[in-house]
């Protein structure tokens, strides 16, 4: 039995670790391609918030622009569940089912051995 392993919650902590770096590095690769897409798409619009802020100039910049602040709204929804998620893990801990889940990466991985790109990463 894995469990029985001295480095097992090791390794568990290791993969929830790699699990929030690879979160927080899709967020960052969001925001380097569809959040510029979305922020150039709306240059003008967003110059004339800078001038003239009102409500009505951003509902219409965003209903005429909808393909740069559907990938806006996406950047900020990303950021916004990993946020979430990773507040939640802080002043709560792992959930069971989480811990359960990571716990069973962990025997896949060790049972496939080096063949596994996570091997090294938790060894």
């Amino acid at each position: 039995m894995i469990r029985s392993h001295p480095h097992y919650p090791r390794q568990v902590e290791k993969l929830h670790r790699i699990t929030i770096y690879s979160r927080w590095l899709l967020v960052g690769l969001s925001w380097l391609t569809f959040g510029a897409y979305g922020i150039w798409g709306l240059r003008q619009e967003i110059a004339l918030w800078l001038d003239y802020f009102t409500w009505t100039a951003v509902r219409y910049g965003i209903a005429y622009n909808p393909l740069p602040s559907l990938c806006l709204a996406f950047c900020i929804g990303m950021s916004a569940s990993v946020l979430v998620w990773q507040s939640r893990n802080i002043i709560w801990g792992l959930p069971a089912r989480e811990r359960y889940r990571l716990e069973q990466q962990v025997k896949r991985i060790m049972a496939k051995g080096p063949n596994h790109p996570l091997w090294k990463w938790i060894k």
